[in-house]
């Protein structure tokens, strides 16, 4: 089977499947899950128990990008996730962190995690700086705006067409720096600066962002708002949705998907790559 070089792993890509991508937040305000792991005793237990139901890669957000939600002074993000990133780095699984913070991005590759998953897409001063001389794998996301208002009436003339040229400048900024392109992860950002009808115009036009770009793509959709729009369901009632959802980034080709519902997600998977 093909594999992916991801920081200290070579993680295995099934042709017709994706990797598991486990959600740990430790933070108080999350939209889904916020609190509940906000101590390192819980974190790192939710952590043992993603690995008990085959997580592949645990992302770790000590900061809150909900819609609407303040920006986390860095002496806080480091003390809520430095920690857990040490705890966890000899787990098994693949670790990622969750932040745009330059400084934040040093301190976790000398920790040793294998992805920097960057909202911001490496643009604040001193981000490619941070991540150009490590080996970890890097995860550029598209934003309108920024979480505290990037929800506020999001407009595009054609919104696949905008995603693909930043997505295309910011890749074209990171190699130019020296980066590898073979660590490069391309995410379109569901639900940030983008309306119900921009989320699903972007999960069609997945294999177009894939073979446009020529980098493998990361699917973050689990128990968003553009599930709930769909099926009317709140947070707490969103599996069956964001399982959907799932599936349907994976049949256009994306190679990681971001979740919350790690074990009902690998069994899902497990059926979709025995079908293929």
């Amino acid at each position: 089977m093909k594999t992916i070089p991801f920081g200290r792993f070579n993680l295995p890509l099934h042709p017709a499947g994706a990797l598991v991508m486990g959600i740990l937040n430790v933070t108080p305000d999350s939209f889904s899950d916020g609190g509940q792991h906000a101590a390192l005793e819980g974190a790192i237990a939710h952590a043992e128990l993603m690995m008990e139901q085959g997580v592949d890669i645990i992302d770790i957000g000590g900061e809150s990008t909900r819609p609407g939600s303040p920006a986390v002074p860095l002496e806080e993000e480091m003390r809520r996730v430095m920690p857990v990133i040490y705890a966890l780095r000899d787990c098994g699984a693949a670790i990622s962190v969750d932040t745009y913070k330059p400084q934040v991005m040093r301190e976790a590759i000398i920790a040793g995690v294998d992805m920097i998953n960057d909202i911001n897409a490496f643009r604040a001063d001193g981000a490619i700086e941070a991540v150009r001389d490590s080996d970890c794998a890097l995860c550029i996301m598209h934003m309108r705006g920024e979480p505290a208002t990037m929800q506020q009436q999001p407009v595009y003339d054609d919104v696949v067409l905008e995603v693909i040229d930043f997505l295309r400048e910011r890749i074209a900024a990171l190699t130019a720096a020296g980066i590898a392109r073979e660590r490069l992860w391309i995410d379109p950002g569901f639900g940030f600066g983008k309306t119900v009808e921009h989320n699903y115009a972007l999960i069609k036009a997945t294999r177009r962002l894939i073979d446009e770009l020529g980098v493998p793509l990361l699917a973050g959709l689990s128990r968003k708002s553009m599930v709930g729009a769909i099926t009317g369901k709140p947070v707490e009632q969103r599996l069956a949705g964001s399982l959907g959802g799932a599936l349907a980034a994976v049949a256009h080709g994306a190679k990681i998907v971001r979740v919350h519902d790690v074990a009902e997600t690998v069994d899902a998977l497990k059926v979709w790559q025995a079908a293929h």
